[in-house]
């Protein structure tokens, strides 16, 4: 039976759609308002509040915890300094990706790892034989995403000037309206944003304080349908649709290692032992045979498929989530995950798996889509990603 976050009680009073999404075994809110695309618009000109408490939150303690951690994700941990936090993936021992996220080092000598998928397991069993605990502090947490260009500016009204100063990346203990939380300059919409962290039982009191202090910058509840605009246009994968956990993968398919999620950038193959080196320093040698990238789809094409039936063109109205098949003449080489129209940019975006010599910017492909009963092919162009990506994001 699903459950409500520790945001519960403010987030149902104001979910007047009443859209909920599972995430977790938590309650979501799909939409708040009855146009969830005003959600979008407060991520992108204000500033938009997204409960993401289901995430799974682990402490890493101990002598050993440096030694687990650098044991598990492709980044360097040792490099990681006080305060500081990573983005990276971890992988089987064939090199396949198990989940992303986040590493955090608290500084005192453990560390904090957030993932969508439960990896409580995964970690422990890693960790026999080392001086190392690993706990699952996800109940013991509530998370709140302040996302867009106002943002910083509500974090101003109740927070002392470290956040003014807050890197990208990076983490601060601090007070909000004098709530102790932790604050982090990160998040999943590819614009300027933070993560608020707080002990469960302060979770309330921290979003009537967010609620007040946002009131004169137009702060706006928004759910997931507004964040997986967001994340789209931010090109950022997501598990599950991206790629399959290779622990919950039927068929060799499904898995994909991080040099096929194009995160090349994560993998620190010249640091000591990890779980999956052997297999990635191979593929790399040998070239991945296929990647993630970004597509921008010609619309043009696919509105005369509408005007030629006597339909009105119609984008799709939400972002989608399906395998949509990509050729080259008659040959299939990939298909799209996930794609929307983008509000802000005006144009219809998908991220996509390519077989790697379709991968290379401006290559030309098809993607098929439907009109009523009749399928068609549209031209489409892989493109770099993030599609978005405003100054204000590091600065």
């Amino acid at each position: 039976m699903r459950r409500g976050s520790p945001f519960h009680s403010r987030t149902s009073a104001l979910c007047d759609s009443w859209e909920w999404r599972g995430w977790a075994g938590y309650l979501a809110a799909s939409s708040y308002s009855l146009v969830p695309e005003m959600e979008y618009y407060a991520i992108r000109h204000s500033a938009g509040l997204l409960d993401v408490s289901p995430l799974y939150k682990y402490r890493i303690s101990g002598k050993d915890a440096l030694h687990l951690v650098n044991k598990v994700v492709t980044r360097d941990a040792a490099k990681l300094s006080k305060g500081q936090i990573y983005y990276t993936p971890w992988c089987d021992e064939r090199g396949k990706t198990v989940d992303d996220g986040t590493l955090w080092n608290l500084g005192d000598g453990s560390f904090r790892m957030t993932a969508a998928e439960p990896n409580l397991k995964w970690f422990q069993d890693a960790g026999m034989g080392l001086d190392v605990e690993v706990e699952d502090v996800s109940e013991e947490i509530g998370a709140l995403a302040l996302q867009g260009p106002s943002s910083r500016a509500i974090l101003r009204e109740g927070a002392d000037g470290a956040v003014e100063k807050l890197r990208y990346f990076r983490f601060v203990n601090t007070r909000f309206a004098g709530i102790p939380v932790m604050i982090s300059r990160t998040g999943y919409t590819g614009d300027l944003g933070y993560e608020v962290w707080v002990d469960r039982e302060k979770a309330e009191a921290l979003w009537d304080a967010l609620m007040e202090k946002g009131s004169g910058h137009d702060i706006t509840p928004a759910g997931m349908l507004a964040l997986d605009v967001a994340r789209i246009e931010a090109g950022l994968i997501l598990a599950e649709v991206e790629y399959e956990p290779s622990r919950k993968a039927i068929i060799d398919a499904q898995r994909y290692s991080p040099f096929e999620l194009s995160l090349d950038w994560t993998l620190a193959l010249d640091k000591g032992p990890f779980i999956g080196k052997k297999a990635l320093v191979e593929e790399k040698a040998r070239g991945p045979a296929r990647r993630t990238v970004g597509l921008q789809i010609d619309w043009g094409s696919i509105e005369k498929y509408y005007w030629d039936m006597g339909l009105p063109p119609q984008p799709p109205s939400e972002p989608w989530r399906d395998k949509v098949p990509l050729y080259s003449g008659y040959r299939q080489v990939g298909w799209a995950t996930s794609g929307c129209w983008s509000p802000l940019l005006k144009k219809y975006i998908a991220i996509a798996t390519v077989a790697a010599p379709y991968s290379e910017i401006g290559t030309r492909v098809e993607i098929e889509v439907s009109v009523e009963w009749e399928r068609h092919r549209a031209p489409a162009t892989v493109v770099e990603r993030p599609f978005f990506e405003p100054a204000r994001k590091k600065a």
